[in-house]
């Protein structure tokens, strides 16, 4: 599961628990004007791209770096209905599907960029 805060121009995602083990990763800053889109993940989680690095076992978890034909993209799922898509440009990945808690909070604080 992720969290995401505001932190003046930047969100941060902050990859929690057992998670960081899976993502190899604890954390994402992304300038906000960054963000392009945001909504709930329609996209199928068994076969994203090529795993590098990162934990997948269908059914169960879709964690880490995964390089895809429309480029890199960052995955940290376990329960799909949960999860967002973040559309992202100039950044490192090009899109990032996360489980957070509840997902119309995080898009309306991801869309919000006051």
């Amino acid at each position: 599961m992720v969290t995401i805060e505001k932190d003046k121009n930047n969100f941060v995602f902050e990859i929690k628990g057992m998670h960081k083990f899976w993502a190899l990763k604890s954390q994402l800053v992304i300038p906000i004007e960054h963000v392009i889109a945001v909504y709930p993940n329609t996209r199928s989680l068994l076969w994203l791209g090529i795993r590098w690095p990162g934990t997948q076992i269908p059914g169960i978890i879709t964690s880490g770096t995964f390089l895809a034909d429309d480029g890199n993209i960052f995955c940290d799922v376990s329960n799909k209905e949960n999860a967002i898509m973040i559309e992202l440009k100039d950044e490192k990945y090009s899109k990032l599907i996360i489980e957070v808690e509840n997902p119309s909070n995080a898009i309306a604080l991801l869309t919000n960029k006051d």
